[in-house]
């Protein structure tokens, strides 16, 4: 191979100019025709003399070349019709050093029929990607914002001021953290508020995906790549975020052999599904989390020492809840609102006493546990019809309290619950005058689900 003179080059340019398949017209940044073939000379008419320096729109009045000479977009496929022809048009701007010098038009000449097939076609693979699109961005979506988060506490604050400046950044971030300090909710938060919001969020889950699963997951593969593989083949989580985020939740987990592939896709940006040939460009941002102390790991060689330092790019340390509790009746105020809405439930408040015990707590589970905690002390308020949290509904925190009726009350949450919706159908039977479609209606539920819960209850 040898490189190409000037003469060579030029004598390879006029060959793709003169296409006898293809029309192609150049005009300069002012719109004045400076290059046109003969196949759209014959198509127009007309001769390169009474051509070449005349405007565009004194020979083809309805150009679009120079809506692309003012706003640089390129049209793809456009179906334009040329003294009576149908043709299938492309316009794309010539740049140099930055800046808009020329465009130019190449137009595909076919018959009628075949024109108008051909545009069809395309506009229909485009409304069909265009779908699918919209299908991945509102099936990925990041559910939580800043405004989700609740805590003045000094530290805690801190770290959410950090948060809301790399949010405005594309950087890798590593959340860490003990389990239920709300890493999760970070991540979303910061796809929300970035320029990336608009594009996919997919979460990764790297604990809960067994190793055989855990690459397809990843990756994708191809048609064929393994017994079992999806016709046509199936895309992975980071090509389903391209131009989003993905979110690396429980990193610590990762086996050490999807470690090496992952920090391939970091290094190179692109990744190769399973069974795959080609390369597949990918841009996404990654957020990572772990509950795990991966400098430790990387100590006793549990995780890569490479891997680690590409993901600690910066590095969001979300305080446990034991070192906040400052925020607790506030998380605890705002808890008590979510919960009230989600389950219908009408309790109120909660007694000074009752959110000491709280803060006397030392809350190994984080906020997690909190709200667990809330939620089932509000089914228990709620079932006995009190509008205020107390002592009593915190039963695992204060063993020797007991219900009003003298019974133990340290049951479990699928219990309370299991109680409630015993409760929540006998007042609908009663309010249905025991019609049971008429029940199945106030509850939202369908009739056979209705008989099944009536059969569990013995109702």
């Amino acid at each position: 191979m040898h490189d190409l003179t000037a003469e060579e080059f030029i004598h390879i340019l006029n060959g793709m100019i003169q296409n006898p398949y293809m029309g192609i017209i150049i005009v300069d940044k002012d719109g004045f025709i400076r290059i046109i073939n003969q196949t759209y000379l014959d198509i127009l008419g007309m001769k390169e003399e009474d051509v070449l320096g005349r405007h565009v729109l004194e020979v083809t009045p309805h150009s679009k070349l120079l809506d692309v000479l003012k706003t640089g977009e390129v049209h793809l496929a456009d179906h334009w019709p040329v003294n009576g022809h149908d043709t299938i048009v492309a316009r794309m701007p010539i740049e140099k050093d930055g800046e808009i010098i020329g465009a130019i038009g190449k137009s595909l000449f076919l018959d009628i029929s075949g024109a108008r097939t051909l545009t069809r076609k395309l506009q229909q693979m485009e409304r069909e990607l265009n779908i699918y699109k919209e299908e991945v961005r509102q099936s990925y979506q990041a559910k939580w914002q800043f405004c989700d988060i609740v805590g003045r506490n000094p530290a805690f604050n801190t770290v959410l001021q950090i948060a809301q400046q790399l949010s405005h950044t594309t950087s890798t971030v590593l959340i860490t953290g003990e389990s239920g300090t709300g890493k999760e909710l970070f991540a979303h938060s910061i796809h929300n508020a970035s320029a990336r919001q608009s594009q996919p969020f997919v979460r990764v889950n790297c604990a809960a995906l067994p190793d055989n699963l855990l690459e397809s997951e990843l990756f994708g593969y191809e048609e064929g790549a393994f017994t079992g593989a999806r016709k046509g083949g199936k895309p992975g989580k980071f090509e389903l975020a391209n131009g989003g985020t993905i979110f690396l939740d429980e990193i610590g987990d990762m086996p050490l052999s999807m470690q090496t592939e992952l920090l391939t896709v970091l290094q190179e940006r692109e990744v190769e599904r399973i069974g795959g040939t080609i390369p597949i460009p990918v841009n996404v941002r990654i957020i990572a989390a772990t509950n795990r102390d991966l400098e430790e790991m990387v100590n006793r060689r549990e995780f890569r020492e490479d891997l680690f330092y590409r993901l600690n790019v910066v590095r969001l340390v979300i305080p446990p809840l034991r070192e906040r509790l400052d925020d607790v009746p506030l998380l605890v105020s705002d808890l008590m609102a979510r919960i009230n809405r989600r389950l219908n439930t009408k309790v109120a408040t909660i007694s000074d006493e009752a959110i000491q015990l709280l803060l006397s707590h030392h809350w190994p589970g984080n906020v997690r546990e909190l709200e667990n905690l809330v939620e089932r002390a509000m089914i228990l308020a709620d079932m006995n019809h009190e509008p205020k949290l107390l002592l009593k509904h915190f039963p695992s925190l204060a063993p020797e309290t007991v219900t009003e009726s003298g019974e133990d009350s340290r049951m479990g949450l699928t219990e309370a619950l299991e109680r409630m919706e015993k409760r929540m159908i006998q007042q609908a039977l009663e309010q249905a005058g025991g019609v049971k479609s008429q029940a199945a209606k106030l509850l939202g539920i369908h009739c056979s689900a209705l008989y099944r819960k009536l059969e569990k209850y013995g109702l």
